[in-house]
């Protein structure tokens, strides 16, 4: 069974509801009839503007992050029903820079996961180590712990409704990359502990996107790798020439 290549950008904290309509435009021109699942994560203030800029589009829409509960004393936070009301398809989770700058915890993201399954919308959860634990050695220990601690207690049928994305974050916004053979290395050891969580089915069923500097010239290398099978794409996700040639990358 061969897993359909899925790419997904995120914004982060860019664009206003305007330009973000202006560059979904841009995207649906040039996307015609693509073979891989698109999707877009703008931020909370423009996801209503771009759903309705996407309807009668293939492309996917796409949270950022939200909060585990369905609503409370919460301010300033969004919850999954929330997400799935304006018209999310998925939400991104457990990102390097909501771990980094946040506070976010394994417990906090497997919580997380939790609510926006309950709310049948698409996790793509993030894992990746920083610069001082791959130089110590510890690329392995950090990412299954944050694997194990995300997905630890899913059932199968949970577990292949979920993408992975292997964000070295060493290699976020600075320009570096992994090389195929290290980004493939880590894919490969993700999908031998999908199949200790979750059996053969779901180790072959799962998709794990890689994330980390993907643009367009290294695209299609990163995507050629047996277990790597999609990119969650940060600055090069905001210019539609650029996210549109790594989508065709993906073919």
């Amino acid at each position: 069974m061969s897993r359909r290549k899925f790419i997904c950008g995120n914004w982060k904290m860019h664009k206003t509801a305007s330009e973000a309509v202006q560059l979904v435009r841009e995207l649906r021109q040039k996307l015609d009839g693509t073979g891989a699942q698109v999707a877009v994560a703008p931020p909370f203030t423009a996801l209503a503007a771009v759903k309705q800029a996407l309807q009668g589009s293939a492309i996917q829409l796409f949270g950022q992050n939200c909060h585990h509960e369905k609503q409370g004393a919460f301010t300033g936070e969004v919850s999954a029903p929330m997400l799935k009301d304006v018209g999310c398809d998925g939400v991104i989770l457990g990102h390097s820079e909501r771990r980094q700058y946040f506070g976010e915890t394994d417990d906090q993201v497997a919580k997380k996961v939790r609510a926006v399954l309950a709310e049948a919308l698409h996790p793509i959860v993030c894992v990746g180590e920083t610069l001082q634990e791959r130089e110590a050695g510890r690329t392995w220990e950090v990412v299954s712990r944050q694997v194990r601690g995300a997905l630890g207690g899913l059932d199968a049928a949970a577990l292949q409704r979920i993408t992975l994305a292997y964000e070295p974050v060493w290699a976020i916004g600075t320009g570096r990359t992994a090389t195929t053979a290290q980004a493939q290395e880590v894919h490969a050891q993700i999908r031998g502990l999908l199949r200790e969580l979750g059996g053969a089915q779901v180790a072959q069923a799962v998709r794990i996107q890689y994330g980390g500097s993907v643009k367009p010239d290294n695209a299609a290398d990163l995507l050629s790798q047996p277990d790597v099978d999609g990119a969650l794409v940060g600055g090069a996700s905001l210019k539609s020439s650029d996210f549109a040639a790594i989508v065709t990358a993906a073919r």
